[in-house]
């Protein structure tokens, strides 16, 4: 009986050293990836899960090219065969002019998550797949182009109205000059040069501006009305002056001898 269960116990301690192990324990052992993750693939296949990065892969993966349409132009893109959508997305933001985050694949009538696999898809070398931009980037684009059209319409009108006011801004200067010098200028002048000021000031109240063409728009009023009130004080100024200027005073007369017969 002692025999036997040296028998026995031998015969245990070798079937534990001899032991098989499972894929996954012999490869951390030996390969020194035991911390990598597992994952089954379709078909049952157990393969180590790949992150988006498909440099990452030490194992050299065939690239493939698929043909991506987009409206009415083909787009051929060679990508790695293990790559994600989202990548093949950040590959075609350029020929597209449509950013990542706004496109939408559609393959086999199904849209794909960017996260998805290419191979898990399906997708293979020759793969058709479709490109749609996503229907509220595409309102958002929308908004924009109208924002950035009004901002370039504000900014036109209100250069217009600036060197239409700058040409004024030197009529009013003349005039205050030949006030001040004390000469008298036709009131119609003044009245026109008002007149005209605050067609200008009309405009500008029309204009539908934000941001920066606002602030511009705001400056161009208050220039405007700072024109019209120095035209309101020269009206008072000019009204006291005589009709020909200063009034002219006599001076002494001076008989000559002629003056006499």
């Amino acid at each position: 009986m002692y025999t036997t269960m040296n028998k026995d116990n031998i015969s245990r301690m070798k079937t534990k050293a001899a032991g098989i192990s499972s894929p996954v324990k012999s490869t951390a052992t030996s390969g020194g990836v035991g911390s990598e993750r597992w994952e089954v693939r379709p078909g049952g296949m157990l393969v180590q899960r790949r992150s988006s990065d498909s440099n990452q892969n030490s194992i050299h993966v065939p690239s493939i090219k698929v043909k991506v349409k987009f409206g009415r132009s083909y787009h051929e893109v060679n990508i790695n065969s293990q790559a994600s959508f989202g990548e093949l997305k950040k590959m075609l933001a350029r020929p597209t002019g449509l950013a990542s985050q706004n496109q939408k694949l559609i393959y086999k009538d199904q849209e794909r998550d960017s996260k998805t696999f290419l191979d898990v898809a399906g997708v293979k070398d020759g793969s058709k797949i479709m490109l749609i931009e996503d229907e509220l980037s595409k309102e958002r684009r929308h908004l924009e182009s109208l924002k950035t059209a009004k901002m370039e319409k504000a900014s036109k009108e209100i250069a217009a109205i600036r060197l239409e006011v700058d040409k004024l801004a030197k009529q009013v200067a003349l005039t205050e000059l030949e006030i001040k010098c004390g000469k008298k200028v036709a009131e119609t002048v003044l009245l026109n040069l008002i007149e005209l000021l605050m067609t200008q000031l009309i405009k500008l109240d029309g204009i539908s501006a934000d941001g920066d063409m606002k602030l511009q728009r705001r400056m161009q009023v208050k220039r405007v009305q700072k024109y019209i009130e120095t035209l309101d004080i020269l009206k008072i100024r000019n009204s006291s002056l005589g009709s020909m200027g200063n009034e002219m005073i006599p001076g002494p007369v001076v008989v000559t001898k002629w003056e006499k017969f």
